[in-house]
């Protein structure tokens, strides 16, 4: 998939979160923000109410979402041979998609009202939501090759010394410019201990310093709009790889405490709710079949 397609492909799954979110908020605000005593009355109570027929419905999409996004990247991780449908991180990213929408179609079937063991799954699901954006975010700080593998640290710094090479031989600047590349390539002032959220913030201040400087050295030695460009972008990849070399062990051992969390939260929520739709059905609840 090219970068083009992959925005095309981002920015669908993305949009249509957000559309039904939208829609679903927007349609049953007047029903959603009537109290509970009050809802029985409420003309729209036989369509949003968690057995009615968009409530219902809400909760069964919402559910298999979630139990393919599950399991299909489990099976996709299991068995290589899928890889000819795709990378690993499309996988991924449509994962998290669907496991989104999931839990956001559920949260409207509940109608914002939680109780029993079910609100065991409900708040499960949220743990899970969360620390499912927080892995992503830990997953993009571990280097990994297109295919989604992880990269080893000598495999990282390879990488690294690539970007300088690219810059040194392509590009065949005077001896000012090469020597300020390096200057803000590899400048680094920011403290390496303390509270790691606060050295991330330090970094990012620091990388925007260290690439405005280059901009300016490069224009002062009078390199066109379109090299300073490619440069400007070359430096961003070599920091960006610089600050992942830096945080690769702790990045790796937080995502091995994150699944901690992320996987017993997740089963919880998938047994009770597979507990929810059985005794549903054994009550003889029914949608539209």
């Amino acid at each position: 998939m090219q970068l083009l397609g992959h925005r095309i492909y981002i920015s669908t799954l993305v949009s249509i979160v957000f559309l039904a979110t939208f829609f679903l908020a927007i349609r049953g605000i007047p029903y959603y923000s009537t109290s509970l005593e009050e809802r029985f009355y409420h003309p729209d109570h036989h369509l949003f109410k968690p057995s009615g027929l968009l409530g219902h419905g809400l909760g069964i999409i919402g559910s298999l979402l979630i139990l393919i996004g599950v399991f299909s990247y489990m099976v996709r991780k299991r068995y290589r041979f899928l890889s000819r449908f795709g990378r690993l991180k499309y996988w991924l990213e449509f994962h998290i998609f669907l496991c989104v929408l999931g839990p956001i179609m559920i949260l409207f079937h509940t109608a914002f009202k939680f109780g029993g063991i079910v609100s065991v799954s409900f708040w499960s699901m949220v743990v899970v939501v969360a620390s499912g954006v927080v892995g992503r975010y830990i997953y993009l700080q571990i280097p990994r090759t297109m295919e989604g593998r992880e990269l080893s640290l000598n495999e990282v710094r390879q990488m690294k010394e690539n970007v300088n090479v690219t810059i040194k031989n392509r590009y065949k600047l005077d001896e000012k410019s090469y020597s300020a590349v390096l200057k803000y390539s590899q400048g680094n002032t920011v403290h390496r201990h303390g509270n790691m959220m606060i050295r991330m913030i330090r970094q990012y201040f620091e990388n925007f310093r260290r690439i405005n400087g280059l901009k300016r050295t490069l224009r002062k030695n009078k390199l066109s709009k379109a090299r300073i460009s490619a440069l400007i972008k070359l430096l961003k990849q070599e920091i960006s790889l610089h600050n992942k070399l830096q945080r690769l062990q702790s990045m790796q051992q937080l995502f091995k405490y994150w699944h901690i969390v992320h996987l017993p939260f997740a089963l919880i929520m998938l047994v009770i709710m597979i507990i929810h739709v059985g005794i549903t059905l054994a009550f003889g609840a029914r949608w539209i079949f």
